[in-house]
């Protein structure tokens, strides 16, 4: 854990500037102050920006510092509950007031996008919803080359080793590696640890390692045009095209797990890629990255693209590139079997980018000694060399024998938890509005269970918003209580808790009409974005209730032995219930699925009660000839102890 320098550093500066800056000039949500000064009671409330700043510090470090209890191998990770943050767009005012975001700073020089500070000052406010772990999704600096949107999207790294300097505010003079190390010391001091999402397979595509290292990426000739969504021509540069033969008898190799003499694209596609042009010939033209061959050929970097399956139609990703892992001049071009599902003629020691690989299992560390970090989130893991996973992994730990790491998979599988992982994203996100698939999730807790934990959530950066689905914050209110008495880990996604209805991005579980409703210019992603924090839908104290109570049942929730989990048919297809028991403690849950009707249970119980009180709602519930009975609201859900 990191000491309290950088933060009392802050502190020191924000009290040098009180006199600078005017009264009641930076308007906040209420929602984010959390001092003892009494304020007015409307949603938003101005105040002197280095006051606030420096009372939201000094109210933290008065806090006791509260200890983080080790574990070992990030086993902690059972036992978070996470906030999972945006900086840009979780922490964005109209400070000023003046009816948009002004970039990249207001009048005053305070940043009206997100950065670290007011990431610190809503610590308390995180820490009151029952969050003990923050998931962040990338920090670090982004290119420009192919920039979706005005701000660029967090996936698209310009260098891993630095962090976005747009995160930091310009009127501290400290600048972000300062700001965060603050950031991280005022959460572990709260009893927050802090998890980091970084990408290993993609960076910009104007990235400083271009032209440090041209060897590191895939270059095509500059003449060769980018193909349109659409277009079918193979000269032009994009995914590959196979014949539909071809598709079929790859994806029956590679689910069989062959990965030998895998089959390569056309040779059309195959010749626009060149060898690496000299480093000293790698030059800027215009915001992009020219190579100049020996023979004088330019060439420039490709852009990435949804390598599985091979005919994705996904649009080409026009701001990354993918890193060559391996060099083999026979597999010089981006395929399905040269950046995911690796031929086993090119994945050999003899061929491994051996420089790329040190620098990429050098990130974790860096981020661990200078800032101190909890964990990692790592982006597409399941498409990294399994030799570079484990030294990645290996050398995070032996820094940090605790530290955590997450895998962005939406499966839950034996395979990952071999390969060192803690939890995973699963799929709750993508069943849970699904009644009958919820219910066929939730059954596994009493039979088989799941190899590992993963982020009980509704929604993600990438999906709908909950509250953007049938029954909207009913549903939400819904999510969160089933969420939490599960053996699972509670994921708040920033905005569930405000009823925020705008996705972040259309990655995931979007409709045509949705896409074409929310093109990348309009995302928060890769533009600028804030959310409604004085919103009338905020369901914080209900988030804070139901929080509270896993609180108090934590150690039977967290237990995922099927001995815990006891799953009670109903008769209807829209209500679920079980029992959740230890020779401590029992308690049923019970809900109904349907968001628009009421539903009736009738839940067999052995109680010598003649009712049973529901601990959210404070209703009793009669219990008839051993039967609890009752009329359960749209989206209710009911606790009892028996």
């Amino acid at each position: 854990m990191t000491k309290e320098h950088s933060l009392h550093l802050l502190a020191k500066r924000l009290s040098a500037m009180k006199s600078k800056h005017r009264e009641n000039s930076y308007a906040i949500p209420r929602l984010w102050y959390s001092g003892i000064k009494k304020l007015p009671q409307s949603k938003t409330v101005t105040v002197n920006p280095c006051v606030y700043f420096h009372e939201a510090i000094r109210t933290i470090l008065h806090r006791p510092k509260q200890e983080i209890i080790a574990t070992n191998g990030g086993v902690w990770t059972r036992h978070a509950v996470i906030y999972n943050m945006f900086i840009r767009t979780t922490c964005a005012f109209d400070h000023n007031q003046n009816g948009k975001l002004d970039l990249p700073v207001n009048a005053d020089g305070w940043r009206e996008t997100g950065s670290f500070l007011k990431s610190i000052a809503l610590l308390p406010y995180i820490k009151g919803l029952g969050v003990n772990t923050i998931h962040l999704l990338p920090i670090t600096s982004i290119g420009s080359d192919g920039k979706k949107g005005t701000l660029g999207s967090p996936y698209a790294i310009k260098n891993p080793y630095e962090l976005d300097p747009n995160l930091s505010e310009p009127n501290l003079g400290l600048g972000s590696e300062e700001e965060f190390k603050a950031f991280v010391e005022a959460a572990h001091h709260l009893g927050i640890r802090v998890v980091v999402e970084f990408v290993f397979r993609t960076v910009a595509k104007d990235s400083d390692w271009v032209k440090e290292h041209p060897d590191w990426f895939y270059w095509v000739r500059e003449d060769v045009k980018d193909r349109k969504p659409h277009d079918r021509d193979e000269h032009h540069y994009g995914a590959p095209i196979f014949t539909r033969d071809e598709l079929r008898r790859i994806v029956k190799q590679v689910e069989s797990g062959n990965l030998e003499n895998l089959i390569p694209p056309h040779e059309v596609y195959r010749s626009m890629f060149t060898a690496p042009p000299p480093k000293e010939s790698v030059h800027d033209e215009q915001g992009k990255y020219i190579g100049v061959l020996p023979d004088g050929t330019k060439v420039r970097i490709s852009s990435a693209f949804a390598d599985w399956p091979p005919d994705d139609v996904q649009p080409p990703w026009s701001d990354v590139t993918y890193l060559k892992m391996y060099n083999h001049p026979e597999f010089n071009y981006i395929a399905y079997n040269t950046v995911r599902m690796y031929d086993s003629r090119l994945a050999t020691k003899e061929h491994v980018n051996r420089s790329l690989w040190e620098k990429l299992a050098g990130i974790l560390p860096h981020y661990q000694q200078t800032f101190g970090i909890d964990g990692v989130m790592i982006d597409m893991g399941h498409s990294l060399p399994m030799e570079l996973k484990q030294e990645i992994i290996s050398r995070s730990r032996e820094i940090d024998p605790d530290f955590a790491f997450w895998d962005e998979n939406f499966s839950v599988t034996e395979q990952s938890a071999n390969e060192g992982y803690n939890a995973v994203i699963g799929y709750q996100w993508c069943d849970q509005h699904h009644p009958e698939k919820f219910k066929n999730m939730l059954k596994r807790f009493s039979t088989d269970g799941f190899p590992l934990p993963f982020f009980a959530t509704p929604e993600s950066h990438n999906t709908p918003r909950a509250a953007a689905r049938e029954g909207g914050i009913t549903y939400s209110q819904y999510t969160w209580a089933m969420s939490n008495l599960i053996p699972a880990i509670p994921f708040i996604h920033s905005g569930f808790e405000l009823g925020e209805t705008y996705p972040i991005n259309t990655g995931l579980d979007f409709t045509k009409e949705q896409l074409m409703h929310y093109p990348p210019e309009k995302l928060p992603l890769f533009s600028k974005h804030a959310y409604d924090w004085t919103h009338d839908n905020e369901i914080t104290e209900w988030v804070k209730k139901i929080s509270l109570i896993r609180a108090k049942y934590r150690e039977l929730i967290v237990n995922v032995s099927p001995e815990t989990f006891t799953w009670i048919e109903t008769n209807s297809q829209d209500t679920i219930a079980f029992i959740r028991s230890s020779k401590q403690q029992r308690f049923l849950i019970a809900a109904n699925a349907n968001m628009n009707e009421k539903r009736e249970i009738s839940i067999a119980i052995e109680s010598r009660s003649l009712s049973l009180i529901d601990i959210l709602s404070g209703a009793g519930f009669p219990l008839k000839q051993k039967k609890l009975v009752g009329e359960l609201a749209p989206g209710q859900v009911v606790v009892f102890e028996l």
